[in-house]
């Protein structure tokens, strides 16, 4: 019996190389090859799927005019979506301790306020940010209040778009929150959750390549980039610190995931503010929580 890996036989060299030049140039994504195996393995399925037999084909035919639609598919393969509820706990501890509060005056007071999700992948950040407003602000949707949730994966935007998950994805959700923000599975068998709608209403899903044009026109309060730019190299990275800092409000926040860093702050015009949290240099240098935490 053939395999699979007999069908469509290796990745070579030259492939490869062209591949991860379209895929830096697309997206700033960075394949080295040490991960060359693993790349075979998530590319098979995309020749299977276009009736090729060999990766110099599938690379000729990626790298054309052509294949324009298929690239998409390719960095969708190659993309790692993995994301729980409440990831980095520390990150909605500063949003629930000193954010929304103060989101809450502004919102009271008639003006707007904005989060975005930059790499929201599955969904979770996004619903979990959503969450936590309604918790602390239940009239949250009667303000002028919305998260804009983007990946670069049309298909984990649509995953995240229907908002339904299996049991074992709703781990970090409390059982309370749980009760509250999920419909439970009806038939037997089924063990999907579906957010409801006062959660899902507060979000926008939008398909976005961060090194493309970025269709914003209002700066955001808080933005949340989490275990996306680790994929990027530093120049990709540091061109993309002063575009943040654009985006967001002279006060707001920037959150990066747990291995993520600004390198030279004072290029960035970032300041440190907690664990992989930054604020710009214009905004109040103050801790970032009380002496009194709530519980």
């Amino acid at each position: 019996m053939t395999s699979t890996v007999d069908k469509f036989g290796e990745l070579d060299s030259d492939s490869f190389q062209a591949i991860a030049r379209l895929t830096y140039d697309s997206c700033g994504i960075q394949l080295v090859e040490e991960k060359r195996s693993m790349i075979q393995s998530r590319l098979r399925h995309r020749l299977s799927a276009l009736g090729l037999h060999e990766f110099a084909s599938y690379s000729r035919f990626v790298c054309s005019e052509q294949g324009r639609d298929e690239r998409r598919h390719m960095i969708s393969a190659l993309t790692t979506n993995v994301s729980h509820f409440y990831r980095e706990r520390h990150h909605f501890d500063t949003l629930r301790d000193e954010i929304i509060p103060k989101l809450a005056r502004k919102l009271r007071q008639g003006h707007r306020a904005r989060i975005w999700s930059a790499g929201c992948s599955n969904g979770q950040e996004p619903y979990s940010i959503a969450m936590d407003l309604l918790e602390a602000l239940p009239e949250v949707a009667t303000l002028d209040f919305r998260i804009l949730a983007t990946d670069i994966d049309p298909k984990v935007v649509r995953f995240a778009q229907e908002g339904r998950y299996p049991e074992r994805m709703l781990e970090g959700v409390p059982p309370d929150r749980r009760a509250k923000y999920f419909t439970k599975p009806l038939t037997p068998g089924d063990d999907q959750y579906c957010i409801k709608a006062p959660v899902k209403n507060l979000i926008r899903f939008r398909e976005l390549n961060l090194l493309g044009n970025w269709p914003i026109k209002q700066r955001f309060d808080v933005i949340f980039c989490r275990n996306v730019v680790i994929y990027f190299d530093a120049g990709t990275q540091n061109s993309l610190w002063p575009r943040f800092r654009d985006a967001l409000d002279p006060e707001g926040y920037l959150f990066l995931g747990h291995s993520e860093r600004i390198a030279d702050m004072e290029t960035a015009k970032f300041f440190i503010a907690g664990t992989t949290t930054y604020r710009p240099t214009s905004a109040p240098a103050q801790p970032l929580f009380s002496s009194q935490r709530k519980s």
